[in-house]
Parts: structure tokens; sequence; C-alpha cells
């Protein structure tokens, strides 16, 4: 492994995917350029009375009040190894700005984000990565089985880069504390997957950004007979009639359910890991050749020194006008061959970076 830690996807964005080691190695990448950016580390700083950090939950999106890309970062403190739930210290919130390429700490947090580390909501890991809808990440909270609460959304406005809390359906909120919750997005609005005893699964969707009336149950899946766990589903994509609905379940399968008949049906793709995360990734030209800090610095130089060759063989061509056509052919194939050679030279700097990024275990499939 590569800096610490398998490579995990924690969101997807315009055709880019945010990339993650570990907490302070991340990245953002186009798969379909090839070309990877890496965030510039920010440190985790330990509060007085804390030796260990707890969760960290990251989230990426496009903030499109601001035209700019973000990663958000949240981090747990803990007492110590045994603490439990260690909402008694001040909780960590930043968040990187690729227009600004560099990080910024949100000092003033409204207490809605003291929820997620609250000891009446079960916010389990594979929850961690924020829901992008609506210019905002999104992360839920179902209460705990047994304890007094609501069950709530809590989203982070990119644009103001502020918390506020999203409500769910009212038959919803204080219904059976036993329902497992987790959301995603269909079709560009906000979803609710709620999983009753992994016997079926209630799909909402709302279809006004943060309108709690707004909420429509679009459709239920009944557990298939082809898994032993229904513990986990998640809708990706309408299909192009829209008659389907293309679901992930279990971070194992890959299946199309009819929303007419409701029967599910298997989408295989060759080669593909028995355990995966799906994401929705559109091919785009977006962030092109950024790389990384090192490498956008490589780069300006090495345009410099073409632009200066260039004004070197402008000026040549002045002083040298009785040159015979040969001779000014082969000094402008030479120019042209050192620049081919420093295009690829900038090509495999950007390859190594990518690859030096990844983890051995990670695979894209596309």
């Amino acid at each position: 492994m590569k800096h610490g830690g398998p490579t995990e996807v924690f969101g997807s964005c315009n055709g880019l995917i945010g990339l993650s080691n570990s907490p302070t190695d991340l990245s953002i990448f186009n798969p379909s350029t090839r070309q990877i950016h890496r965030l510039p580390p920010s440190p985790i700083d330990l509060p007085d009375g804390s030796t260990t950090r707890g969760y960290v939950f990251c989230g990426f999106g496009y903030d499109s009040v601001n035209d700019d890309y973000k990663v958000v970062r949240m981090v747990q403190f803990k007492q110590d190894s045994d603490d439990e739930f260690g909402f008694s210290f001040p909780y960590e919130v930043k968040v990187y700005s690729l227009k600004r390429n560099s990080w910024k700490r949100i000092e003033s947090v409204l207490p809605s984000i003291q929820l997620l580390f609250y000891f009446y909501y079960h916010l389990l890991y594979r929850r961690g990565y924020g829901v992008l809808a609506g210019n905002s990440l999104h992360w839920v909270l179902p209460r705990r089985p047994g304890l007094i609460a609501f069950n709530i959304i809590v989203r982070f406005d990119l644009a103001s880069e502020e918390f506020e809390i999203v409500r769910f359906p009212e038959s919803l909120a204080n219904g059976d504390v036993d329902i497992q919750m987790d959301i995603g997005v269909l079709d560009g609005c906000l979803c609710l997957m709620c999983n009753y005893d992994q016997k079926y699964i209630d799909v909402w969707v709302m279809k006004e950004h943060n309108v709690r009336s707004s909420w429509r149950k679009a459709f239920t899946v009944q557990k298939p007979k082809t898994v032993k766990s229904f513990a986990y589903m998640r809708p990706l994509v309408y299909s192009k009639n829209r008659d389907k609905v293309l679901l992930e379940i279990n971070n194992a399968k890959l299946v199309w359910f009819d929303l007419e008949s409701k029967k599910l049906s298997t989408l295989r793709i060759k080669d593909c890991p028995s355990s995966y995360s799906a994401e929705l990734v559109v091919s785009s030209l977006v962030l092109e050749c950024k790389g990384d800090l090192d490498n956008v610095k490589y780069r300006k130089e090495q345009q410099a020194k073409e632009a200066r060759e260039a004004q070197m063989m402008h000026n040549s061509k002045k002083r040298s006008c009785g040159l015979s056509s040969i001779s000014f052919f082969v000094f402008f194939s030479a120019v042209f061959v050192v620049i081919m050679c420093l295009m690829c030279s900038v090509s495999s700097f950007v390859v190594h970076l990518r690859d030096d990024f990844l983890s051995k275990e990670f695979k894209l499939v596309l």
C-alpha cells in the first residue's frame, strides 16, 4: 500500500472523483484524462485532553455559486481509544478550495454539526462520505434504537460554508426506530432509502431541494432471492427510457430494477472484482493537467522555457535571413524535437504522480 492505506473514493462530480489514502492524503482525479491533483496536506491537531481522533468524514462537490470544487473534511476527537462517543471535545471542520488550492478551517459552526457525533445517532462509517445534491453535501443521521430523537439529515452548503438541517418526510421523522436509513442521489435529487429489517427498502426522493413537503416515495424494492443479505442498496441512475433504475446492492452487485414489473436483472461487468463501490462519472476535461503543486511548478517552468526557445527561434530567423532553407529546416526540427521531448516529460511525470498515489489494491473500471 502507498501513503498508509488503501485508496478509496469519497465522492464524484462533473467527471472528477475524490480519492483518499488517509485523512491527510487526498486527491482529485480525472479518470478521462488520467490526471491527478494531490491536495496539499492539512494536519489534524488534537485538542487538549484528547489522545486520539475518532471518525473522519469527507465529501467532494462543486460549488456552482463560486465556480469552485471543494473538499470537506470533518474530524471527531476522543479522550482515548475507550471513549465510545467522543462528544466532549471540539470537532474540526476544514474546507479545501481547488480555486485557492488551500484549506480553511470553519470556525463558526452551527450546533447541528454536533449531531454527527452525538450519542443518540448512529452515523456508520459507510455513511461518512457526503452526498452531493443542490450545491450541498449531506449526511444522514438515523437515531439509535431505544433513544428519543428525530431522524434528520445534516447538509453543508458549499457556497455559504454553513451547516443546516434537512427534515425527513413527516411520516418517517418519528416512525419506527428500527428502520435503517441511508441517502443518495437519483436524477440530481436527494433520495432517502429506508430499509425495513432487510425485507424491503422504500426509496424517497426530494423533488425540490431543501423543501420538506416535496418528499415523494418513488418505489419499493423487495429483497432479491439471489442475495443472502439486503443490508445496503443505493439507486444510481435511470435507464434511457426511465422505465428502470440501476441499483447497487451490498457493494457487490449491480442490478436493473424494472419500475413496472418490479423484477430485477443482474448487470455483469467483465473482470470486475467481487467487492466494489460504484460512482457515476461523466467523461470530462475538467482539471485538465492540473497535477500537484510540484507538477504545476514544473509545467510553468517548461512553458517559460518553451517560450524562450520560441523567441530565440524568432530572433534567429531575423538574423539569419541568408541561411539556406535546409539549414533553417534542420534548426526548426531540432527545436520541435526539444519541445516534443518536454511534452513527453510532462506526460510521464503526470503518470508517475498518478501511479504513486493509487494503492496497489485500487482498480478503476470504466
